[in-house]
């Protein structure tokens, strides 16, 4: 990962169907120690279910602080707010933001926490989905949206239409919690379900928006071509991130 670029590690401690709060833990510790070691950083990220609010806490908080064997700790939190088990969508909102809130309290105001959030345009496609979603909300208690601007998922092919659907995300994000300068980090889609086209779509659009990071999901799928069309980033546009 360090020879292809990576600078920052996001790795996922469970979700809610596992059985344990943080799922192969000695293997956790082992990554943490060794991405340090080649100077990465590294983000815990857990989706919860919104249906046990008891329990995303607890998984939630025990990544936070979760120790490796030699003392090493995640240099952040994501939250992955995507599940829609919990119904109505008020009472997912209800409980997205109590949960968010209490994660703030614990870590305090100097840690960072992220919010990995479906695609907006993805949102408003479908508006049963998540009605309401609450962008300002949310801006109160994370440090850094990471939106999943997967336009493939929704069909969406070739440079251009990519380019749209990327920019369309980040501009919902700016516009939606007030804050035009918000933090963001761009994962632009599935990598082995993007051909060339879309990888140079996505690159353009980062180009458009200068997002603080990106990357494609997930490393285990990413091709040798991908890495180095990912390693130039490309210079501001100066075209309208909308």
């Amino acid at each position: 990962m360090a020879r292809d670029g990576v600078r920052t590690l996001y790795l996922k401690t469970g979700n809610y169907e596992q059985r344990v709060d943080l799922v192969r833990r000695p293997a956790l510790g082992r990554f943490v120690d060794a991405a340090h070691a080649a100077g990465m950083r590294v983000v815990a990220w857990y989706l919860p279910a919104f249906t046990d609010p008891a329990q995303d806490a607890r998984r939630a908080l025990a990544a936070i602080r979760f120790r490796s064997a030699g003392g090493e700790r995640f240099d952040s939190f994501a939250l992955d707010i995507e599940a829609s088990l919990a119904k109505p969508a008020s009472l997912r909102t209800k409980r997205l933001l109590r949960l968010s809130a209490r994660l703030r309290k614990a870590v305090g105001r100097r840690y960072a926490l992220g919010a990995i959030i479906p695609s907006p345009v993805g949102i408003r496609r479908h508006p049963t989905y998540w009605p309401h979603f609450p962008y300002r909300s949310l801006a109160r208690f994370y440090d850094v949206f990471l939106p999943m601007a997967y336009a493939t998922d929704a069909g969406v092919r070739g440079i251009k239409a990519t380019r749209a659907y990327n920019t369309a995300d980040v501009a919902i994000i700016r516009t939606r919690t007030g804050k035009p300068h918000v933090p963001i980090h761009l994962i632009g889609g599935l990598a082995n379900s993007m051909g060339v086209p879309e990888i140079a779509g996505f690159m353009q659009a980062v180009g458009d928006c200068s997002p603080l990071g990106y990357s494609l999901y997930a490393f285990s799928v990413t091709r040798q071509t991908t890495w180095k069309a990912l390693a130039t980033r490309p210079a501001r546009t100066g075209r309208p991130c909308a």
